[in-house]
């Protein structure tokens, strides 16, 4: 079996395509550089490809940056020390912050739909998450249910009988959870960047809402985080 994985550099994206090697998938790992302010991720990307092991890793340029509308494409400042955040990581979207970008999972999934069609890849994998997340409405069950639906019909493949599986890991963990997952994989975090907004030696800032959940998830699960703040 093969698959393509959406790979950021982040330790979501990272526990995803590693459940996905476990269960026996050839991974092709796909990082898109598209213009975020915080592209210390793609050495990770780089870095995580490699522990993997997977057969082949594309890095893509495609600048979102020249639509603008988020703060990780330089658009306002990354939100950070959020009140609203508790909530969110509860369940409760609340207000989508600034750092959405407008389609971005859409783009970055058509851009692994079409990989899929010529490396032969039965499935594409993403590491989203419907509950420690920050209100992306791109990160829910029903989005990734209509993109496989879409798949399935603007494809070849799909139109040939072969639909593709959209395998979101995941979807239904807490970081916690996620977090032991990984330490049962055998993963080392410290190969991953989250911070949305690091300083200029690549210290993650600690604040921002990617870094606040990736702290909770590594106290809730009773470990310390190897990466540097």
């Amino acid at each position: 079996m093969k698959a393509v994985v959406l790979l950021s550099g982040g330790l979501d994206s990272y526990t995803a395509a590693a459940a996905a090697r476990r269960d026996g998938y050839e991974l092709f790992a796909l990082t898109v550089s598209y213009g975020q302010t915080h592209a210390r991720e793609l050495k990770s990307a780089r870095a995580v490809a490699g522990a993997l092991g997977v057969s082949r890793h594309i890095e893509l340029d495609v600048n979102l940056a020249a639509f603008g509308g988020s703060s990780l494409v330089g658009v306002g400042a990354v939100p950070k020390d959020r009140l609203e955040l508790e909530s969110v990581a509860d369940g409760d979207a609340g207000e989508i912050p600034s750092t959405y970008v407008p389609a971005r999972n859409t783009i970055f999934l058509s851009l692994a739909l079409a990989w899929a069609e010529v490396t032969g890849s039965e499935a594409i994998v993403i590491g989203v998450n419907a509950l420690d997340y920050s209100g992306y409405p791109d990160c829910r069950p029903e989005y990734l249910e209509a993109f496989a639906r879409l798949a399935s019909l603007a494809t070849r493949a799909g139109v040939e009988g072969r639909p593709f599986r959209v395998l979101a890991p995941l979807l239904h963990l807490s970081k916690a959870d996620i977090i032991r997952l990984g330490m049962e994989l055998g993963l080392d975090y410290g190969l991953t960047h989250s911070c949305y907004a690091p300083t200029a030696d690549g210290r993650a800032c600690g604040h921002c809402d990617s870094c606040r959940l990736r702290a909770k998830g590594f106290a809730e699960a009773g470990l310390k985080d190897p990466v540097r703040t």
